[in-house]
């Protein structure tokens, strides 16, 4: 081999050796600087995710955000708090869109019958049951009849037990006021009897209620004396006349009932009509004529 292809050669190697030294300087560099910005890519990516998680924390703390994109904007009329001030109430208009639903309530009309239909049911139940409705007073006759003969004023002395029967049609208790009763003989008056605070009806019941009236007949009606008086007759029957009134309250309201009738009385002896139920004795004399009803009469000197 000549001297010139040794030099050519040796030259050749090193070219290659310089190529080979410069290709590692340069594989060394670019790790070098790959290494040292790896860290800074790091930290940003890092720094980026904790700015969006400290955005999304104070998002957090507002109930209520309106979002129109990746940034939120708080509403301008609660500012965040989820409701409406109270002095700006009468201030702010509710803006509904068209098609909103709210707009279009179902079953209206189907509601507004049922309401109707109840309102019209409570009302007429309220009239049914509070509407006053009669109080009928009716006369049960006359129960006991006492009779005493005064010779001296040739007078006949009758004591009267009469009963009336009062029927309540209500839903709800009534009170009988007053009862005032009038005998009448040949167009005279010869008795009167009042009682206040007589009773208390119950709701849809009837009760039955005794008075006594106290009636003289004789002095200048002298026939009455001798007809009753008389020995030879054996029943000594009259015909009276008596007027009775009730009034009866409820509600505050007061009305009043009367009653007239006429009933046939022995005035020669004690009688007692049983004719149904007793009804209870109510008066200290009604209690003494019920021990000793039937008898002779008492002839006062």
């Amino acid at each position: 081999m000549s001297a010139y292809h040794r030099r050519a050669r040796a030259a050749s190697c090193r070219i290659c050796e310089v190529l080979f030294l410069l290709a590692v300087f340069m594989g060394s560099w670019q790790s070098l600087q790959s290494s040292s910005l790896s860290p800074k890519c790091l930290a940003e990516d890092e720094n980026d995710f904790l700015d969006s998680r400290d955005r999304e924390e104070d998002i957090a703390k507002f109930p209520y955000v309106e979002f129109t994109g990746r940034d939120s904007i708080t509403c301008p009329t609660c500012q965040g708090s989820g409701y409406i001030p109270t002095e700006q109430v009468n201030e702010l208009v509710a803006l509904i869109p068209y098609h909103d639903q709210r707009l279009k309530p179902r079953r209206t009309k189907f509601y507004v019958l049922v309401s109707v239909l109840l309102c019209l049911l409570a009302s007429g139940l309220v009239v049914f049951f509070l509407f006053p409705h009669s109080v009928v007073v009716e006369d049960s006759g006359i129960k006991v009849v006492r009779v005493w003969f005064d010779r001296k004023n040739s007078l006949v002395i009758l004591t009267i037990t009469a009963t009336l029967r009062i029927r309540n049609s209500n839903f709800y208790s009534v009170a009988v006021t007053s009862l005032t009763s009038q005998v009448q003989y040949m167009n005279s008056v010869v008795g009167t009897h009042q009682m206040n605070n007589v009773t208390t009806i119950q709701p849809l019941s009837d009760k039955l209620v005794n008075f006594t009236v106290k009636s003289k007949m004789g002095g200048p009606s002298f026939y009455a004396y001798f007809f009753c008086t008389l020995s030879r007759i054996r029943v000594h029957n009259i015909v009276i006349f008596m007027r009775t009134s009730v009034k009866i309250s409820y509600f505050g309201h007061v009305t009043q009932s009367s009653l007239e009738t006429h009933h046939y009385v022995d005035c020669g002896a004690n009688s007692t009509t049983a004719s149904g139920p007793e009804p209870t004795p109510t008066t200290p004399e009604d209690i003494a004529l019920k021990k000793s009803s039937v008898g002779k009469p008492v002839v006062l000197q």
